[in-house]
Parts: structure tokens; C-alpha cells; sequence
């Protein structure tokens, strides 16, 4: 599929290792010299700002989406190519969501974990069909993995579902998988919980 807008999810903090600050500006340069639009939270902190700024040294297309109440909070950015300013917490992953093509997740906090539990379930429900992967720098996500897994081996989560996140530590071979992904069907899926529930 072609990407022309990837929306990414990251911290507003920088994490404690600098391998995240490393794999942010990796992503950025990736981004730019794929001449693939960066779309993102808008902020100028944290992992957010390196992102931001990495593309936008290389020329590249950055637009960030952020509510009015972060914005009265003084942590926007301000050099953008294009920033768009929502209601809610709410409207700004709906906009992000509008705006790409796919989705990454680097390391982040709830706000990151949100964002990616939202597209994940979207895709499930094929609200959308847009690929999500994780850059699991320093093994961030292992245990989110694991416990994912477990909800695969519980019976709550269904293992073609669990196979629509796509994982990688390495940029290139991430974006290659999203550029490979194919949406898991749904009807499958809606029987079987159907069959379930009447036989108990």
C-alpha cells in the first residue's frame, strides 16, 4: 500500500535511555527522505519535538493536531508546515486518523498506549483498515507483547487480530511490513463470538 502520510505516536517526555531520542531521530530522517508526510500530536516537547524537528531540518512535511486545552498549556510547536487546532482529546486522534495513511508507535506513555489501542481496535472492527506498528526500541513494548499474548491464550483476543500489530526494532523493516499489510477479515470473527455465547 502507499503510505503518504504516517501518524506517529510518541512521548511527551524523552524516556530515560538515549536510545530513544536515537530511534526518534532515525524516524524522522527516514520519513523525510522517503518523502512520506509526517502527521503527530503538534507538541514541541519530549520525543514529540525530536521527531518533529528532525523532519522538518530535511524539509519534510509536518502537520500536528493538538486541542485548544494543550495549547493554552504552552507546549505547542510553532514551526510547523501545517498545525491544526481541535476541540478534544477526541477530535485530535479522529483528525489524525483522517489526515494518514499509518500509524507508528514509539516508546510513550498513556497517551501514546491510547492512540494505539484506539487503531488497533478500529482495525479490529474495520472502522478502518490502516496498518499500526510498533518501533520497539529497547524491548518498550515487550510486556504491552506479553500481555497481548495473554489475551490471546485467555480466549479475549482473537490471534489474527493480534497478528494485525505489526512489530519491528528497525525502521525499514517495519515500514516494509505495514507497506505488505493486509486487514484480517471480520465476518470470521463476528460468527465464532455468536457460536460462542449461544453454546454456553
Amino acid at each position: 500500500m502507499s503510505m503518504r502520510r504516517i501518524c506517529v505516536f510518541c512521548g511527551s517526555s524523552m524516556g530515560n535511555s538515549p536510545a530513544y531520542r536515537e530511534a526518534a531521530e532515525a524516524l524522522g530522517l527516514f520519513i523525510a527522505a522517503n518523502e512520506i508526510g509526517l502527521v503527530y500530536g503538534g507538541a514541541r516537547v519530549g520525543l514529540m519535538k525530536v521527531l518533529a524537528d528532525t523532519v522538518l531540518n530535511q524539509q519534510g512535511e509536518v502537520i500536528g493536531v493538538m486541542p485548544q486545552l494543550l495549547i493554552n498549556k504552552e507546549v505547542a510547536h510553532d514551526g510547523l508546515s501545517r498545525f491544526v487546532i481541535v476541540e478534544s482529546m477526541a477530535e485530535r486522534k479522529a483528525h489524525m486518523l483522517k489526515l494518514s495513511d499509518a500509524f507508528i508507535a514509539l516508546p510513550g506513555g498513556f497517551g501514546t498506549l491510547d492512540e494505539l489501542s484506539e487503531i488497533l481496535t478500529y482495525n479490529q472492527l474495520h472502522i478502518t483498515d490502516k496498518p499500526l506498528g510498533l518501533l520497539n526500541i529497547n524491548g518498550y513494548f515487550d510486556r504491552l507483547l506479553a500481555f497481548i499474548d495473554h489475551g490471546v491464550e485467555e480466549g479475549f483476543v482473537r490471534e489474527e487480530h493480534r497478528l494485525n500489530l505489526i512489530v519491528s526494532n528497525d525502521i525499514a523493516m517495519l515500514v516494509s511490513q505495514m507497506e505488505a499489510y493486509q486487514p484480517v477479515g471480520m465476518g470470521k470473527w463476528i460468527s465464532d463470538i455468536h457460536t460462542e455465547s449461544n453454546n454456553r
